[in-house]
């Protein structure tokens, strides 16, 4: 039986049984890069990369594993002039998340400001953030408070190096000594990164993806001294899944200690690198396994929780009734008040027309870009502008951002549908598509993911009937991260303006059993 015919196998069961208790992976078909999660009491906590997006390293909560929602972020921009504008790929990378003496520890690296730490007594916030060490091209820190009071950090090096250990003060805001590399095998382990430490019966335990984000591993090395020498073994990997570069997450136990479980990512294209939950179990000699045989399920039943595991829903839609941003948008770059308002037409966005003036509004550079993540296989999102302009250069309207990008946008006179890029070795870097004459002073504006990364666009004048506009156009990840979409205002003038734009509504529908 061909791989694609057992993987449509799987998924009509799962299907079927859902309903009975079980689940289907991925349980957040939305990028959360790098995932790491730890439990208190009843509650499970997780972390992910945010590279450039602010505000920066999202906090989702959940009671079962498999549903959750955002309820913060760890700092709302980095203190560095160079987040002003889109720094693609920078930033937070692979956070971990740990909870000691009452007090929650996110430790993560940027690739050139160093090593830092947020400490917060809630996950919710606030948080108080601190630059450990300003070092360059360090990565995926993990912290560990051993039994008799130490405490140590491990972490790698950029594109996946040895695993190196500090002795850390009991506070987890300073390393104290240089660091002693325990393990490199660059043979069996190649591209050691995203390290997640921890110490069950005596040993000690570190878990760590290798072999590349795409087609990798996830590895466990143990050893009975936190100095080594450490033995390793492969817990998960693809096999014939289809589930390709399946590593890189947390490991975590129920409230009742009898159930274990492992979550990671998956890397998939436009989406990011999406968030799966393999079954785990310790072996009577001491190695954890995952998945199943050591491969990932697609389908299984639900971590044993209780009638406590009250599902929620990840946010995404939003009618912007809340005086401040919903936790599912992000700004390209450290943000700035005088980009938008929730306060000066409740119920409304309003995003003010900021100066874009960059290869004439070329938006891969723009840091005012309003963002989400793809939240499913297939989407629509809508939303409803009123543009308030004072000139004909402004424009305001629905984007599909990547490295390639495009949007559907209002002028003063029309509604537009514009491709660009952010890769300089193309010269043509904006291209508009369509346009079709439009005064209205309310447009519905439509974008569709649509199947082999292509996306469509129509408008309306009145919410329900639409009409397409411009041709398919192709999505694209973006440095590190996936495609995102969401809703932006600018100017490509180098003077300012008092035009905006309100935006009444942004509305997500999963079209991901579309056939």
């Amino acid at each position: 039986m061909s791989r694609s015919v057992t993987t449509l196998i799987l998924i009509f069961m799962s299907l079927a049984l859902h309903g009975a208790g079980t689940y289907t992976n991925p349980v957040i078909h939305a990028d959360y890069s790098d995932p790491d999660v730890i439990r208190t009491g009843d509650d499970f906590w997780m972390v992910a990369s945010s590279f450039n997006a602010m505000p920066g390293i999202p906090v989702l909560h959940s009671r079962n594993l498999v549903d959750w929602e955002i309820v913060s972020h760890v700092y709302p921009s980095l203190p560095f002039g160079r987040y002003g504008r889109p720094a693609h790929g920078e930033g937070s990378w692979a956070p971990s998340i740990r909870f000691h003496d009452g007090r929650f520890y996110v430790h993560f690296c940027t690739p050139e400001e160093g090593l830092f730490v947020a400490i917060a007594n809630d996950p919710r916030g606030p948080w108080e953030l601190t630059q450990m060490v300003d070092v360059a091209k360090w990565e995926d820190p993990c912290p560990l408070w051993d039994d008799d009071g130490q405490a140590y950090l491990v972490h790698s090096l950029h594109r996946g190096g040895p695993a190196i250990l500090h002795r850390m003060s009991s506070d987890g805001k300073r390393l104290l000594d240089d660091g002693v590399t325990v393990y490199c095998d660059t043979v069996a382990n190649p591209t050691l990164e995203g390290l997640k430490m921890m110490k069950r019966d005596g040993w000690y335990y570190i878990l760590a993806p290798a072999g590349g984000v795409a087609d990798g591993w996830q590895t466990v090395l143990r050893s009975r001294s936190i100095y080594g020498p450490y033995e390793s073994r492969r817990v998960l990997e693809s096999g014939d899944t289809g589930i390709n570069g399946p590593h890189q997450g947390g490991l975590v136990d129920t409230p009742d200690g009898k159930e274990w479980w492992f979550i990671h990512f998956q890397s998939k294209g436009i989406h990011g690198r999406v968030v799966h939950l393999q079954p785990a179990r310790w072996t009577d000699d001491g190695w954890i396994e995952m998945g199943d045989n050591g491969h990932p399920v697609l389908a299984y039943r639900r971590p044993n929780v209780g009638e406590d595991g009250a599902s929620v829903r990840m946010q995404m839609s939003d009618d912007f009734s809340d005086s401040v941003p919903g936790l599912q948008w992000q700004w390209q770059g450290n943000p700035r008040d005088v980009w938008y308002s929730l306060t000066e037409r409740p119920g409304w966005l309003r995003l003010n027309a900021v100066n874009c003036p960059s290869e004439e509004g070329n938006l891969y550079y723009a840091p005012n870009l309003y963002l989400q993540k793809f939240p499913a296989e297939r989407f629509t999102a809508t939303t409803v502008v009123e543009p308030h302009f004072t000139d004909s250069l402004s424009r305001a309207g629905l984007v599909m951002y990547g490295t390639r990008y495009s949007y559907i946008a209002v002028t003063s006179d029309s509604v537009i549908v514009v491709t660009g890029r952010g890769d300089r070795r193309f010269p043509v870097r904006l291209k508009t598509e369509a346009s079709v004459a439009c005064s209205s002073p309310r447009v519905w504006l439509r974008a569709e993911l649509l199947p082999n990364d292509l996306c469509s666009y129509s408008w309306s004048e009145d919410g329900i009937n639409f009409n397409p506009l411009g041709p398919l156009c192709t999505v694209t990840p973006g440095v590190w991260v996936g495609a995102k979409t969401g809703l932006f205002c600018i100017t490509p003038s180098l003077v300012p303006t008092p035009s905006y734009a309100d935006f009444d509504l942004f509305e997500i529908e999963d079209g991901s059993a579309a056939p």
